[in-house]
């Protein structure tokens, strides 16, 4: 018998399974621990000699429908999802999300932590799931519930937030695009790009370039509206917790101007009450 990489993980991860974990019953009488092979061929709905021929190495290119099937059958979380579609030499769509999008408590309780750091949680469709203090002080525009790119188009106040409005909305878009070849099936992100395409026709043209590329680190110039100019630097995270999610943090140079007004802003920003109240979900 041939032995390739998909038979062996299949192999294993079929012993890691107790037939209760899927339903079915525990009869007592197996020669090995796990599943049967007929038996993940029947929750895979796919027959027993195509299963065997998959570990056995005879069959080296199942579809992507087959690799969900037997994720699904085998109990695989988005890792196992995920090294299952490698060592079969593939690479997965995004699982279909919930039908709401959350913020890790955890991640943002820690962003609470940074006083002089703004950082916003975005979602899959740019929506901005949370914000910390200081990052809700410095992006008024973008409170947890907003829409990055929609606020981009249609909030006028955008226009005169960012001091390059032009480039910012374009590397938006091309965000945006990067994000729905991800995800082309998503329902919130057609949501978005519908709203978008409906209010702004500039936001249509920049759209029919076709241009993708996801957020990186770079410098913003923003115009605050209470302390000026702010010349901040933007690092963004893929958060791996919560597949399709960004960390997205911006910082001063130290002893700038911009480090000042930053402080200043965190300082206003914690007098305020239920300022901590950063977290909002976000319904597909």
């Amino acid at each position: 018998m041939t032995t390739t990489r998909l038979g062996d993980y299949l192999r294993s991860r079929r012993a890691q399974v107790a037939p209760p974990d899927v339903g079915l019953p525990e009869d007592g009488r197996r020669r090995v621990p796990g599943l049967r092979r007929e038996e993940v061929a029947m929750l895979a709905r796919i027959s027993v000699d195509y299963y065997l021929r998959l570990e056995q190495g005879r069959e080296r290119r199942p579809s992507p429908q087959v690799l969900d099937a037997l994720s699904e059958a085998l109990l695989l979380d988005d890792d196992g999802r995920l090294h299952l579609y490698r060592v079969a030499g593939m690479t997965p769509l995004p699982r279909h999300e919930g039908s709401i999008e959350r913020a890790v408590p955890q991640l943002l309780a820690l962003a609470e932590l940074w006083d002089h750091t703004p950082a916003l949680i975005l979602g899959r469709a740019y929506d901005v799931l949370a914000a910390n203090t200081l990052g809700r002080a410095v992006f008024k525009h973008l409170h947890p519930g907003a829409n990055l790119l929609l606020a981009m188009f249609v909030d006028p106040s955008a226009r005169s937030f960012y001091a390059d409005w032009e480039t910012a909305a374009a590397n938006a878009v091309a965000g945006f695009r990067f994000l729905e070849g991800a995800r082309p099936h998503d329902p919130r992100i057609h949501d978005v790009l519908r709203t978008a395409t409906e209010n702004s026709r500039e936001f249509a043209d920049l759209w029919q370039r076709r241009d993708a590329r996801g957020k990186s680190d770079a410098a913003k110039v923003l115009l605050h509206p209470d302390v000026g100019e702010l010349t901040l630097r933007m690092h963004a995270f893929d958060i791996r917790s919560a597949p399709g999610q960004q960390l997205i943090v911006y910082h001063a140079q130290e002893g700038t101007r911009t480090a000042d007004a930053l402080r200043l802003l965190g300082s206003l920003a914690a007098t305020r009450p239920g300022h901590r109240n950063g977290s909002r979900g976000r319904t597909s």
